[in-house]
This record gives structure tokens, C-alpha cells and sequence, in this order.
């Protein structure tokens, strides 16, 4: 019997990741990039100055991209939903009477 040379796969149960962003930012960045594409159509079509509509959109995608990846190291792959979920998450509770503390006899 011949020796088995099996590869093992060792990404299971990690997130997605292209090169640096992490699982939903890789989607924010790709839908930023065409939101600028169709911009950059738009000012083009209408007939503002090409090397202008250029370096407008030059500048918004840096800004883009810094945004996305500043996102993608700071909260990770669920930090983000994280952060947002907290904010439904009340400060205080009040309760002005005590019977939560007592226990009913059924």
C-alpha cells in the first residue's frame, strides 16, 4: 500500500479576506468603486472637464479606500454590527415600583 499524501486545509472557519479587508467591507469597497464609476459617467456626460472629473474621483476613491480599510482594521469581521447593535442597547433601566423583585405565588 502506497503511502496517502493528504493537503490540509487549514482556512476552515475563518473570514474571508482580501488582502487586508475582512468578510462585508470587501462588498462596501466593491459598491463604493461603482457608486464612483457612475459619478465619474455622470460629470463626464454632463461635460464638466475630464482631467477635473478624474481628479475629483482620484480623490474620493483615496478617501474611499482609506475609510474602508480603516473600518476593516478598527471593528473587524463583525465589529462593525457590533457597534451599531449597541446603540438600541438601552442605558438605564428604571422601574418605579418593586414587585419585578417579588415573587408571585401562583
Amino acid at each position: 500500500m502506497a503511502n496517502s499524501v493528504y493537503k490540509i486545509n487549514k482556512g476552515i472557519n475563518k473570514p474571508v479576506e482580501f488582502r487586508g479587508l475582512k468578510a462585508q467591507y470587501i462588498w462596501y469597497l466593491g459598491g463604493g468603486l461603482v457608486i464612483l464609476l457612475i459619478v465619474f459617467a455622470i460629470l463626464y456626460v454632463i461635460g464638466i472637464n475630464t482631467f477635473f472629473c478624474v481628479g475629483f474621483i482620484a480623490i474620493l476613491g483615496t478617501g474611499l479606500f482609506i475609510q474602508v480599510y480603516k473600518l476593516s482594521n478598527t471593528y473587524g469581521e463583525h465589529g462593525m454590527m457590533k457597534k451599531v447593535a449597541r446603540r438600541s442597547v438601552p442605558h438605564v433601566l428604571k422601574s418605579y415600583s418593586r414587585n419585578a423583585f417579588f415573587k408571585k405565588a401562583i
